[in-house]
């Protein structure tokens, strides 16, 4: 665990210093959304629908899972999604196509929408936006990965997920005290939560906005070199087992190890981490496992012991209907 992540999943006296400042983050993020809302900050609004998806911890908290559900809810029901997101400071520049150079989250997605979806990453997302319904004018929708407090691009729909488990949601303070962006009473009242482990949670939300329920499936892996091949990460039995991951990943994959009983040695990488060939290859290792994100930067290093982890999302219908019924009534459509 990161010395960071030691703090702000508990409470010591290093919060008597953090917290005050965790009060003056608060107050700066309400004064820049009202800024945005009375037109003191100019902002932009699409030609077609926006929808933010985002975390309100400052790691995925299950948000990539849940904005690949959600590709895939547009797609069936006739919507043309496309994808804007936000470079890192190893892949900042200019809009453009994600493509394999990219990091794991963007190229995930790009691989999971295929051609039904386009992905564009850039510093500036508004942009980004733009230079991909110039490039992909049969886009309808634009889901931005991240978003949240970026008011200068107009949202329709917010979908925000919570996580909260101990990992995400922490001692449930802002930033810097906690791993928190915002404060759940602080979202709008048309954000739309979709929470993960909410039996977990030890703050009142009686009086937030409806939570919709979603649960992680992780327990089914693919071979890299022939994703046909499907098994349980359970069927890996006795076999020796490797597992290598980024520091992103590391808690949930330690999680499913706990729950299925599998006998492996763990690896963990830090955020970001661009993996070589020796660090997936194990002569005494009958299989690697990795999750589906770092497994598909190696693509190009696999062998026939890599496995994939992908990470889905199930979303109970109700929420489907309430994005649905957003959508087709917006003016835009």
């Amino acid at each position: 665990m990161k010395l960071s992540e030691l703090y702000w999943h508990r409470v010591t006296p290093l919060h008597f210093v953090l917290w005050p400042l965790s009060v003056l983050y608060r107050f700066f993020l309400a004064g820049k959304k009202l800024c945005y809302w009375l037109d003191i900050f100019p902002s932009v609004k699409l030609t077609v629908p926006v929808i933010i998806v985002d975390s309100i911890s400052i790691g995925d908290g299950g948000k990539t899972p849940l904005l690949l559900w959600l590709v895939d809810l547009l797609l069936v029901h006739g919507f043309h999604p496309g994808i804007v997101t936000q470079g890192n400071s190893d892949n900042a520049g200019p809009p453009a196509a994600v493509t394999s150079t990219n990091n794991g989250k963007a190229f995930l997605l790009a691989q999971s929408g295929g051609k039904s979806c386009p992905v564009w990453i850039g510093n500036d997302r508004i942009a980004t936006a733009q230079a991909l319904l110039t490039a992909h004018p049969e886009c309808n929708v634009i889901i931005s990965n991240d978003g949240l407090q970026y008011y200068r691009l107009e949202r329709d729909i917010e979908v925000i997920a919570v996580d909260f488990n101990e990992q995400s949601f922490g001692n449930g303070l802002l930033l810097p005290a906690g791993p928190l962006r915002s404060a759940l009473k602080d979202l709008g009242e048309s954000s739309i939560l979709v929470a993960n482990n909410l039996q977990n949670h030890s703050v009142d939300t009686n009086h937030q906005n409806k939570i919709y329920n979603m649960k992680l499936i992780n327990e089914t892996a693919y071979l890299v070199l022939d994703p046909q091949q499907r098994k349980t990460v359970a069927d890996f039995g006795n076999a020796s087992i490797r597992i290598v991951t980024d520091a992103d990943n590391a808690h949930w994959l330690y999680e499913l190890m706990q729950k299925t009983g599998l006998n492996a040695e763990l690896h963990s990488h830090p955020e970001n981490h661009r993996f070589k060939a020796e660090e997936i290859h194990f002569a005494d290792t009958d299989i690697v496992l990795m999750p589906e994100e770092n497994a598909l930067q190696c693509k190009d290093l696999a062998h026939g012991k890599l496995w994939a982890i992908p990470q889905k999302a199930w979303v109970n219908s109700e929420l489907q209907s309430v994005l649905l019924r957003k959508l087709r009534g917006n003016p835009a459509l």
